[in-house]
């Protein structure tokens, strides 16, 4: 299944004739938290509105969706043409009516071809722009689709290059926390050599409460734990890519736990390499979080 977007564009037309002109449908869509659809249509095409937003829904599941819906009229300077069937009604209707109301006028030029294109308008009109409509989802659709695989193409590059900075942390974080625990002994010492407390207590004890403190201290320090979550979720990032559908929320729930673990990477290193490392990491982090914002 493909990863689609929320941003697309897709227009579509259908030509009646000059005498009845054309029915033109554009669609546009932005990223959104749900599916907000925001039908513009004349008066001709009202009675399409629920078919519009029944089609509307079954292609889209996120973003704010506006659709705008027209007709236009053919060259003949857009007068309707009315047929003989229509006129000899209204001659019939007009009749009836004056002979139960004998003071009623009869009907104007102006009002007979009002009559006879709203006789005529709706059964004119619906059939093409239902099809237009079709035309218009599907091409919106398929721009979602495109700009989709644009996306995710650009989130798998982004976790290739994560995990190389991960695979460049790795081999640091021995020699790191080895740093870490020969600076804290050698603080520890010299804090016991300040309190001059090596007379009361045995070298042996401060010596093995000295390795206790400085073991702590370096599972403390190490990061190799957030390192294994952010390559778990990069895994799942790049499952979730490959299957596709509907998948923008988990996204970014995955991008704020690469996010965390990144801070964390930051905050425990204890070396200007890892702190660097970690700078990377939240810089490619927050332009994948710009990109999740707009899959479906």
């Amino acid at each position: 299944m493909a990863v689609y977007s929320m941003t697309g564009y897709a227009s579509a037309a259908v030509e009646l004739g000059l005498a009845l002109g054309s029915v033109n449908i554009e669609a546009r869509s932005v990223n959104g938290r749900f599916l907000d659809l925001n039908l513009r249509l004349t008066d001709e095409l009202r009675s399409l509105e629920p078919a519009l937003r029944e089609m509307l829904a079954g292609a889209c599941r996120r973003g704010k969706v506006e659709v705008r819906a027209s007709t236009s009229r053919g060259a003949d300077d857009g007068l309707p043409q009315p047929s003989a069937e229509q006129l000899n009604r209204l001659s019939r209707l007009q009749c009836t009516v004056q002979a139960w109301l004998p003071d009623a006028r009869g009907l104007s030029v102006n009002e007979a071809l009002t009559l006879c294109r709203a006789g005529s308008g709706g059964a004119a009109w619906e059939v093409p722009a239902l099809e237009a409509a079709r035309r218009c989802v599907d091409g919106l659709r398929e721009a979602r689709a495109r700009e989709g695989a644009r996306l995710a193409a650009a989130l798998t590059e982004r976790t290739g290059r994560l995990r190389e900075l991960a695979r460049q942390a790795e081999p640091l974080v021995p020699a790191v926390v080895h740093k870490q625990q020969q600076r804290f002994l050698e603080r520890w010492r010299e804090a016991l050599a300040a309190a001059q407390v090596g007379t009361a207590i045995p070298e042996s004890t401060l010596q093995e409460r000295a390795l206790t403190e400085a073991a702590a201290h370096a599972i403390r320090i190490d990061v190799s734990e957030e390192l294994t979550r952010l390559a778990s979720h990069l895994d799942e990032i790049d499952r979730l890519l490959a299957k596709g559908g509907e998948l923008g929320k988990r996204l970014d729930f995955l991008i704020q736990e690469l996010h965390r673990e990144a801070n964390t990477l930051g905050s425990k290193s204890g070396a200007l390499e890892l702190s660097t490392i970690s700078v990377d990491m939240k810089v490619l982090i927050e332009q994948m979080r710009e990109q999740v914002q707009n899959i479906e």
